[in-house]
């Protein structure tokens, strides 16, 4: 069975911006240089680890006027990514040289973090893991493979009430309640990535309003077809929840609904994955485009900014 977060797809500010710092500062790789396909002059950019496996993409729409998004209920409060514990200083080090500021070190759930924001302010936490340097890491950036980020850990959502996203998690998604620890508890799958859903309940607050900075959707992992489809029948019967039919996203197959919180999630198949339409070897390194748009490659092309 496979479980836990599939993906993190946030709104960006200018494109070479986002590039930059997700490659360049954070050291990820670009594994999909595509654009949005209900947006096509918007570039969609899928970061990740080497073969950009289900569980290490954080992807991006950058929209260069969008206004700045206002954190909330209803909103992901933070993103969290894995590192190996040894590479805390580092971290720490090189997010200083990159004039990137962080909060103070904390712990939560027994686990060290590190948090900050990207330049459009969403907010990110490396995540201090023991015992996963020995993960395959991606060594074709500036970051040294040992201090290489190692997929995603998994997500905060700010919720004005935990439970009814908190029995979706348990019942249709494959996680179980952890624990609990102030106004935070932690729901948990046995994926070594992106196995940590955190729900902060803060009731009475505002709602968030989308933006700049803001994550757009999660979506959560779904073997194949037939596993998504007994995913989807459960929603419905169980908690009354109408997914959209499924769309084909040329890298895995997708359904999008609302959770009781109000947060968009998507359930995406793990298949085909991002060496579908080119090598593995040289992922990211030429725009993609699907059949539908391919036509339109040359006007695309020269709208779309320049960013490496």
């Amino acid at each position: 069975m496979h479980n836990g977060i599939h993906h993190v797809t946030a709104i960006a500010g200018p494109a070479r911006r986002n590039h930059d710092f997700y490659t360049g500062t954070l050291g990820l790789r670009l594994v999909k240089k595509t654009v949005n396909f209900d947006d096509p002059k918007t570039y969609h950019f899928y970061y990740g680890d080497e073969a950009g496996q289900p569980g290490s993409i954080v992807t991006h729409f950058p929209w260069e006027h969008a206004a700045q998004g206002q954190v909330g209920p209803g909103e992901t409060q933070e993103t969290l990514l894995r590192i190996p514990a040894a590479a805390l200083g580092y971290w720490t080090h090189r997010l200083l040289e990159k004039g990137v500021r962080h909060d103070p070190i904390e712990k939560r759930f027994g686990e060290t973090l590190l948090s900050f924001a990207d330049p459009d302010g969403m907010r990110l936490a490396l995540v201090a893991r023991p015992g996963i340097e020995r993960e395959p890491a991606w060594s074709g950036s500036e970051v040294p493979a040992e201090h290489a980020i190692r997929g995603l850990h998994g997500v905060t959502l700010l919720l004005a009430d935990a439970a009814p996203t908190g029995a979706i998690l348990t019942d249709v998604l494959g996680f179980a309640e952890q624990g609990r620890e102030g106004a935070l508890t932690r729901y948990r799958t046995q994926a070594p990535i992106g196995g940590v859903v955190d729900i902060r309940a803060v009731p009475g607050f505002p709602r968030g309003r989308q933006g700049r900075g803001s994550v757009h959707h999660i979506a959560f992992r779904a073997a194949g077809d037939a596993a998504q489809a007994a995913m989807v029948r459960r929603l419905a019967e169980n908690h009354g929840i109408r997914t959209t039919e499924q769309k084909d996203r040329n890298y895995f197959r997708s359904v999008y609904f609302r959770e009781p919180g109000h947060v968009l999630f998507e359930i995406a198949t793990d298949v085909p994955g991002f060496a579908v339409d080119e090598p593995a070897s040289a992922l990211g390194q030429v725009l993609k485009l699907p059949r539908f748009l391919e036509p339109r490659r040359d006007e695309l092309e020269a709208v779309l900014p320049a960013v490496a």
